[in-house]
């Protein structure tokens, strides 16, 4: 599917675009104001460059990648636009605090379940080795044994990650977490929310798209929905995205195949054609055709593996970023919460111990 035409990227006077965040009569210092803007405005050409320009990119592991590589980049921007805000974790409501550190757990949790999935189908590379072996001798013990081995790689891969499964429920909580907080009396606050607010939107869009292609089922697939009245400047992008991405998971999984993943599927296609040539133990007369089949399967085979490891390490650099930024704040909580202690025992006349 290519871009019928370019984004239209929106453009808003600057006091329309903040006036709803804004306490009444009060002003945002420019500081604030430029990190903010600048913030939005990368979040949406980020989220452009995902939207897929060809259909077969949706869903490859190599955009899945470059989805999570996205999320990376947003999660690191969040921590300058707190940076630039000049805004103390000592000054967050404790309310944010409880959201941040469930939503992180939920996160974690998200990419724990991410990783054993991806570690549940790289296993299967090994099973595709052990076939390929088999399928350079002529034996029939050695043919029957590719045989039983591709039939065992299909079996392994149909079957189910109750982990994964576990991550519909996880993602749901989150969707049920996107409303912005109430901030009262503090504009640094309310764009520290709202930059937030599109870190959490593009967070559980991209972890929803993922889970449903690695669940096998689109039926848990979201549509969020975001309030035009923000105005927030990566509206557009998020639901060209939204719409690219989840129509062609719906369309692909309403044709009756079990899984989306692009990579996976090209193997898929090699086992089932390679099954009736092997299943008898009798090399194929159609000798040509049989290695152009093996051929085929070792290519799919290598690709997939290359993608799954991949895929994986950006997960795992995902996990870390989120691990980081909730350490951070635990670490700003208990220096805050010490320095408050060491004043108050400062006006009492008392004196800390430090061992």
């Amino acid at each position: 599917m290519s871009r019928t035409q370019d984004p239209h990227r929106p453009s808003f006077p600057f006091g329309n675009a903040f006036r709803k965040i804004l306490p009444k009569g009060s002003s945002l210092p420019p500081k604030p104001a430029e990190a903010l803007t600048r913030f939005e405005k990368k979040l949406g050409d980020r989220l452009w460059k995902l939207v897929p320009e060809n259909k077969n990119d949706i869903v490859s592991l190599s955009w899945m990648r470059r989805a999570i590589q996205s999320l990376c980049e947003t999660h690191t921007d969040i921590k300058d636009v707190m940076s630039e805000l000049d805004f103390p974790v000592s000054d967050w409501d404790v309310k944010w605090v409880d959201v941040y550190l469930d939503n992180s757990v939920k996160l974690l949790d998200i990419c724990i379940a991410f990783s054993s999935e991806l570690s549940r189908l790289n296993q299967g590379h090994l099973l595709l080795q052990f076939v390929l072996h088999n399928l350079d001798a002529s034996s029939s013990k050695q043919l029957m044994r590719a045989s039983t081995s591709l039939d065992g790689w299909r079996q392994h891969i149909s079957s189910k990650n109750p982990r994964v499964e576990n991550c519909l429920s996880i993602l749901y909580n989150l969707i049920q977490s996107l409303n912005l907080p109430k901030v009262k009396n503090s504009a640094k606050g309310k764009v520290l929310m709202r930059a937030m607010y599109g870190v959490k939107v593009q967070t559980v869009c991209i972890c929803n798209m993922l889970a449903a292609a690695f669940c096998g089922s689109a039926k848990n697939l979201v549509d969020l929905h975001i309030d035009d009245r923000g105005n927030y400047l990566w509206a557009n992008a998020f639901k060209e995205l939204q719409i690219r991405v989840n129509t062609e998971i719906r369309d692909l999984f309403r044709t009756g195949r079990s899984s989306v993943l692009k990579e996976l599927e090209a193997v898929d296609t090699s086992v089932k054609a390679l099954e009736p040539m092997t299943r008898d133990g009798v090399k194929p007369e159609e000798g040509n055709l049989f290695q152009d089949r093996i051929a085929d399967l070792g290519n799919g085979a290598e690709k997939l593996s290359r993608g799954l490891d991949l895929l994986t390490k950006e997960v795992d650099h995902f996990f870390q970023i989120v691990l980081s930024g909730r350490d951070a704040l635990l670490s700003n909580l208990r220096v805050s919460s010490t320095n408050s202690e060491i004043s108050e025992n400062k006006a009492k006349g008392q004196t800390l111990l430090s061992f």
